[in-house]
């Protein structure tokens, strides 16, 4: 989409936020739109989908190592979907979905984020 990847937006957005408010922080969406596709082993490999929520989650963490209560994180999306300004054409979701048949298909992401959601989050701090 052209978007910048700016990490570091997750760290900063929310701590401004939480000082202004001092509510807490649910970040209700946080993902990347790229161009996915079936590959010949059948598969969705999306590495860089993988490494840009690395780097968000990060920024996440710190913010919350720094005293800002975050209550929730949803990542965007789910599944590959319509976009009301691009149709059909970017993928968003960590589920790709084959339009033409309907079959759904976990990303390499999804296998991924489930490791990140039973590891509380562990395998995304830095080594």
């Amino acid at each position: 989409m052209g978007w910048p990847v700016t990490p570091e937006a997750l760290y900063w957005g929310p701590r401004f936020f939480y000082q202004r408010t001092q509510l807490p922080i649910v970040i209700t969406e946080n993902g990347v739109a790229n161009f996915d596709w079936k590959h010949l082993d059948g598969k969705v490999h999306d590495p860089q989908r993988i490494d840009f929520l690395t780097r968000y989650l990060r920024e996440c963490e710190r913010a919350i190592e720094d005293g800002v209560k975050t209550v929730g994180y949803f990542l965007w999306s789910i599944m590959d979907n319509f976009e009301w300004a691009h149709g059909y054409k970017q993928r968003f979701g960590i589920v790709y979905i084959d339009y033409s048949t309907q079959q759904r298909i976990f990303k390499d992401s999804a296998y991924w984020y489930q490791q990140v959601i039973t590891s509380n989050g562990a395998i995304v701090k830095k080594v």
